[in-house]
């Protein structure tokens, strides 16, 4: 085959079409591996030359997220306010700002009776009966407010710092900065309950940042991830193939040039074949007693709490093995999530039912092992929900004032913090925003949020942007 070209200092070339193949199969190749590498699942760096560690002496090492999908109501949960009883049913007589379906009725009670717990007497409703029991390690925050009264925006929000799609999750953030303790699991695990939030896998996704840090989705069942399995029928057959593999993206380095994202997707291939191992081990749970089970709720007769159940024995398992942050998705019901817009009774009733058996078990058995001193359990939904009703028997979206709790190490138990109005509709005191959270976070695991920061479009970047304060009253 023979080369014309119209510029005459080119001198035209005479090559055989075997020699042509030879020759573009590897360019053809190269255009379909940069491809491949542009896929943010490759684009990790394989050396965290970064991570230089804690800024500071942390108080935990590692984080559980339990996440409330949806918005737990304050008012039903960590917030009473005997005025919504007292005035259940009249015209609601604060002004009310705009809601998501502005079906707005009349002032609605809570139809829970609260109690005091513990020596602290916090007091908590009787929908979390077992949460209730670890009163005096709770530190319950009930002044939050969020920027956002829509689930995807504020999902965003809560997770990343920013209402809008393409930032990184607050557990890619964490280990960006302070790497995996285990090479054989991933540092940030989404143990997936049947409810993955509005926003998607974005909730949780590494963004700008390398992806090795994005969330792995561990999902319900006795296998939680795709081809865990090898289909090899013996592991030396699997490993020569590995090995072959490994030799071929050698020979590719030497022939374009060795850079991070072809180095990274080598490491992300090893960290599959050592996971093939590490997970199966993990998620079996049958060297766990009979006792431990019951306890967690996996005999229950509702299949909520059995899922979840499942799940927070998998979050203590995980923590065990070095996993830095893990978060936990809602279990399906058969109706919806934490968003009671109607039928608030039987809707949240369900999805309390779910979990706080559960939780309640992860801490017990977290503070019987001595995890939880090293451990920061956070429980939280995205915003909270109106005092007065949709509809007649609803709450609409709230992100003026709602309630979470954190305990752990660090964190001082048997505390309220904040307050909302005497309707519960507003934050007044000691205002909290999801900047503060995610800073109070990472102080606890020794980093400075505002010296963790990556360089992305030509500006510094950070969790808390350029917000964020730490809570100092809850540290112990």
């Amino acid at each position: 085959m023979k080369s014309n070209f119209p510029c005459g200092r080119i001198r035209p070339q005479n090559i055989s079409r075997r020699e042509w193949l030879k020759h573009s199969a590897c360019g053809f190749g190269s255009v379909a591996l940069a491809a491949l590498l542009q896929d943010r699942a490759y684009g990790a760096l394989a050396k965290d030359e970064h991570i230089v560690g804690p800024h500071f002496a942390p108080k935990v090492k590692r984080v559980v997220y339990l996440y409330m999908d949806g918005g737990p109501s304050q008012v039903d949960t960590f917030d009473p306010k005997p005025l919504l009883t007292k005035e259940n049913g009249q015209p609601f007589k604060m002004k009310m700002e705009p809601t998501q379906f502005n079906n707005n009725g009349n002032t609605l009670g809570s139809p829970w009776e609260f109690q005091n717990y513990g020596e602290s007497g916090i007091p908590v409703s009787d929908l979390f009966p077992n949460v209730a029991k670890h009163a005096d390690k709770l530190c319950v925050i009930r002044s939050m407010y969020s920027n956002f009264s829509e689930h995807t925006n504020a999902n965003y929000f809560l997770h990343t710092g920013n209402g809008f799609q393409g930032r990184p999750s607050m557990g890619a953030w964490i280990n960006y900065g302070l790497g995996s303790e285990n090479q054989d699991l991933p540092g940030f695990i989404v143990l997936n309950g049947g409810l993955i939030p509005p926003g998607g896998l974005d909730c949780f996704n590494s963004g700008f940042l390398p992806a090795t840090y994005q969330g792995s989705i561990f999902n319900p069942g006795d296998v939680p991830l795709a081809n865990i399995l090898p289909l090899e029928k013996t592991s030396k057959a699997q490993k020569l193939k590995l090995e072959l593999l490994h030799r071929l993206d050698e020979q590719n380095m030497v022939h374009f040039g060795a850079d991070n994202q072809m180095e990274s997707a080598l490491a992300n291939y090893e960290l599959a074949f050592r996971m093939q191992t590490a997970v199966p081990m993990v998620s079996d749970i049958s060297d766990e007693s009979e006792a431990t089970k019951t306890m967690y709720g996996l005999d229950s007769d509702f299949e909520g709490t059995r899922t979840y159940g499942k799940n927070c024995l998998m979050a203590r398992r995980l923590l065990e093995k070095g996993v830095r942050f893990i978060e936990l998705t809602c279990p399906g019901i058969g109706h919806d999530r934490w968003d009671q817009h109607g039928n608030l009774k039987k809707g949240h009733g369900d999805n309390a039912r779910a979990v706080d058996q559960s939780i309640a078990a992860l801490l017990t058995d977290l503070d019987q092992r001595g995890l939880l001193e090293e451990t920061l359990v956070v429980w939280s939904g995205e915003f909270g929900r109106t005092p007065f009703a949709q509809g007649s028997d609803g709450r609409d979206h709230n992100p003026f004032g709602f309630s979470l709790w954190m305990c752990g190490g660090g964190i001082k138990g048997g505390m309220t913090y904040g307050a909302t109005d005497e309707y519960g509709y507003k934050a007044i005191e000691n205002k909290v925003e999801i900047h503060d959270l995610h800073a109070t976070m990472l102080h606890l695991l020794g980093v400075d949020h505002e010296r963790l920061t990556y360089r992305w479009s030509g500006r510094d970047m950070r969790l808390t942007d350029v917000k964020g304060k730490l809570i100092k009253e809850i540290l112990a």
